[in-house]
């Protein structure tokens, strides 16, 4: 577990599911857990105590419920993310643009699936943490295989790229990626390159 910026941390975990690692994070001012996987080292290394869940995606209940029933917290979501969970999890629904928790806005990117979002964490410059539209598993930011993103998936990265860039109306410098590294400043720069010259 790393503290990657002042108060936020992030640490990577295997999802058994997809057979890779995932990035799970805890801004700890406001307690929250973003798309949790329980840490290798156990919960207790995590440093306070968390007060919610917040999930980027319906996908990414991961060990949601392992946190929710070890501290008795809410899990919450956007409306989309919640009907994509239906019963298997309770889940708090929240709407677009509503603070899900304090410096924390729910954004609705809804291109890969109706329940895809993004959250806006007021941390220091500002984050944006995206769910399942690109990932950072080497450097570069990229889109997931064509395999993975439907029928058409020329006009999933269309929409993808157009959702993108209505983030970059946001004040951020650092994003946060369930799949693959954060990365530390310079992230809007980057989204902006992504979105403008990405095929």
């Amino acid at each position: 577990m790393e503290e990657v910026l002042p108060g936020l941390f992030h640490w990577t975990a295997l999802h058994e599911p997809i057979g890779l690692r995932v990035s799970s994070y805890y801004e700890q001012p406001a307690g929250i857990v973003i798309d949790p996987k329980v840490p290798e080292e156990g919960l207790a290394s995590l440093p306070g105590r968390p007060q919610a869940v917040v999930l980027t995606s319906g996908h990414h209940t991961r060990d949601s419920q392992a946190f929710a029933d070890a501290y008795g917290i809410p899990i919450r979501a956007s409306r989309e993310a919640a009907d994509y969970v239906g019963d298997e999890l309770e889940v708090e629904p929240y709407g677009e643009n509503d603070e899900v928790a304090p410096g924390m806005t729910i954004i609705h990117i809804g291109q890969l699936c109706a329940d895809e979002g993004a959250l806006h964490v007021a941390v220091a410059e500002g984050a944006i943490a995206v769910a399942d539209g690109i990932h950072r598993y080497d450097q570069d930011l990229s889109f997931f295989a064509d395999d993975l993103l439907g029928d058409d998936p020329e006009r999933v990265k269309q929409g993808l790229r157009q959702a993108y860039r209505g983030l970059l109306s946001r004040e951020f410098d650092h994003l946060l990626f369930a799949h693959g590294e954060p990365l530390i400043g310079g992230g809007k720069a980057a989204l902006r390159d992504f979105v403008a010259v990405s095929p």
